[in-house]
């Protein structure tokens, strides 16, 4: 089989993203929180190959290695003890071997993503920082991977660093920051950060994790207007975390800020029908590549392939079979109070509650 690639794929229509992998195997019991570094790729390659194919079946068209925050000098700090038993190369090399390995002869595309490195906030400068991310890239072009990302970047000093490496490899290249309307770590606004990133040569960018879809949009709606006063036209990327939390917008933090991270974000997580807006509200914003991030789980990308399907030439996820949108299937329920939520109106019309009395809806003390 030939496939598509990224970038024609992008020009047809929406792609569908895959979800989140630490959160996510943090609760399945494989990822040390904190150190946050995926040398379950080692320890239970199968806990990836599963979690991989649960995304596929959902409808993704895409997976990414499992190499996040895989670099040596991360692996290496200290109170993480990934880096005492296997390199920066071993890691990457295993997570390209599980993903091919999963994807098989299938139409799916695999990413091999770059995160951000401790030398950067350590100011070991920009040699440094590239011979870090080098580590990576060489390992992605080995295995052939079909597009090249960074991700979950802070400064977008770093992000440009890591395009002009990305680009020397002659593959597509995606770069998403992890900021929203306030600017990057450094202040830098999000439509200047669009540009920069744009101007680098990056084909693909947008933004990922630390806020909400509401505020992901909002980001990448300033990025756009930025893009379009410059003439820019590179395709758009979001990936938000998957969990309501408006009140950090204007945090650079994000998400970090809120008492509940990481082990008690449950109550604000999204319901599949809030995936379904926010996937229609990045298709209609003129996004095109559509994913989660921490705390997207398989239901919810789903619930994007679902909602696009008709964009994608009504293609769907293997899990589609065993789901009829907007609790369809409901119909054929033993019981009757099921019965009657059997309709979209109910599902759009519903607000859910969290059940905990007492709790507050919004946090009015965020942390220091």
């Amino acid at each position: 089989m030939v496939k598509k690639g990224l970038l024609e794929r992008l020009t047809e229509g929406p792609v569908v993203g895959d979800g989140s992998y630490v959160f996510t195997l943090e609760k399945r019991t494989y990822v040390m929180a904190g150190p946050w570094t995926p040398e379950v790729v080692v320890e239970h390659p199968d806990a990836v190959k599963q979690l991989h194919r649960e995304y596929i079946r959902a409808g993704a068209d895409v997976v990414q290695a499992f190499t996040f925050y895989s670099t040596d000098d991360k692996l290496n700090l200290p109170g993480h003890e990934a880096g005492a038993t296997i390199t920066c190369k071993e890691l990457n090399h295993m997570a390209c071997t599980i993903a091919k390995e999963v994807v098989g002869v299938s139409d799916v595309l695999i990413c091999g993503a770059l995160s951000p490195t401790p030398s950067y906030t350590e100011g070991r400068g920009k040699e440094t920082v590239q011979r870090e991310f080098r580590k990576q890239v060489e390992v992605f072009v080995e295995h052939d991977v079909d597009f090249l990302l960074a991700e979950f970047i802070g400064y977008i000093e770093e992000a440009e660093w890591a395009i002009e490496l990305l680009k020397s490899t002659g593959k597509p290249v995606a770069c998403t920051l992890r900021t929203g309307p306030v600017g990057d770590n450094s202040g830098v606004p999000p439509g200047e950060c669009a540009v920069r990133m744009a101007k680098a040569g990056a084909d693909v960018i947008g933004v990922n994790c630390k806020f909400d879809p509401t505020t992901c949009l909002k980001t990448v709606a300033l990025m756009k207007a930025a893009l379009e006063r410059e003439g820019l036209s590179p395709f758009l990327m979001v990936q938000p975390v998957g969990f309501h939390c408006p009140e950090v917008e204007m945090e650079h933090e994000g998400y970090g800020m809120l008492p509940e991270n990481p082990f008690a974000l449950e109550p604000r997580q999204l319901t599949r029908f809030d995936v379904h807006k926010f996937a229609r509200a990045a298709y209609e914003l003129g996004v095109r590549y559509i994913g989660g991030c921490c705390g997207f789980e398989p239901h919810h990308i789903r619930a994007i392939s679902e909602e696009l399907s008709a964009e994608r030439g009504g293609k769907l996820g293997e899990g589609s079979r065993k789901h009829v949108p907007w609790g369809g299937a409901l119909t054929s329920s033993v019981l009757g109070t099921n019965r009657a939520k059997a309709s979209r109106e109910h599902w759009e019309r519903v607000q859910p509650a969290s059940g905990r009395p007492g709790h507050p809806n919004l946090q009015n003390k965020l942390m220091d």
